[in-house]
């Protein structure tokens, strides 16, 4: 029974990432606690594996179409991947399993999806995204933050949040560009902040998975779900509300932000 769970889960995910962009890790990790009992570390682990594998073909995809700025993916990769293994190291000096971690991992994961819940809204409520172009001889200056320091300290505080709870990487990560890159139009931010997640979460993941954090049989189910699920999500994207569906989301995403703080 639980296997057919998984697979409807990871269909669930899959069609609400194509539907809206929103990272699925801030859907999949409470949905694999709350419906089906899974222990926070494992629910990290396995969807931190999750998220690279669905989001490798978006990257190349965007790539592409050449609407990835790998400048910004670079500035951004220097100070998450170093917090993610700084993470994974002290992750495995106290057991990513002992009672303390996972009370950590709960009430992080709680204040990340409440994060999470008001970036989805504030989306929702901005309108749709800018044209992809940028004016001739802008593309340097768009893809430049307003101080160097910034996207490598953004980038660290994702990358532990996101080795530490899965959570970070979609919604979060999409509002830090906003406020870092504002010249940078909406889809090219949208397309970084997916390129940058696939390293990311591909290290936290394998890092996890070194720790015995990662559940591969449910790994593998939750994928064969999520494929399908993508491509019917961005087929009938243009035939469902987008804002009706983020503001939904950020109800939902709110409400388990807060039961996962009151554990």
């Amino acid at each position: 029974m639980h296997d057919f769970g998984f697979i409807f889960a990871g269909f669930f995910v899959g069609l609400v990432v194509g539907l809206t962009g929103v990272g699925g890790g801030s859907l999949m990790t409470p949905i694999l606690i709350f419906f089906f009992g899974i222990k926070p570390y494992l629910a990290v682990g396995t969807d931190l594996l999750f998220a690279a594998f669905t989001k490798m073909g978006g990257t190349v995809k965007l790539a592409r179409a050449r609407v990835v700025d790998w400048r910004v993916v670079f500035h951004l990769s220097l100070g998450s991947i170093p917090a993610a293994l700084i993470t994974l190291f002290l992750l495995n000096q106290v057991g990513a399993a002992s009672a303390r971690v996972q009370g950590l991992m709960t009430t992080t994961l709680g204040v990340a999806l409440l994060l999470t819940a008001a970036a989805t809204l504030y989306k929702a409520l901005r309108g749709k995204a800018a044209p992809v172009m940028i004016a001739r001889g802008q593309e340097v200056k768009a893809a430049t933050a307003r101080h160097w320091s910034l996207p490598l300290l953004f980038g660290a505080v994702i990358g532990t949040l996101v080795t530490l709870t899965s959570v970070g990487a979609g919604a979060i990560g999409v509002t830090v560009l906003m406020i870092l890159y504002p010249m940078l139009p909406l889809p090219r931010i949208v397309a970084a902040d997916i390129a940058y997640a696939v390293p990311l979460t591909l290290v936290a993941g394998l890092g996890h998975a070194s720790l015995g954090s990662v559940d591969w049989p449910m790994l593998s189910k939750l994928l064969v779900g999520s494929l399908p699920g993508v491509w019917v999500g961005s087929h009938l994207m243009s035939r469902i509300p987008e804002r009706v569906i983020r503001s939904l989301l950020s109800v939902l995403l709110a409400y388990a932000g807060v039961k996962l703080i009151a554990l």
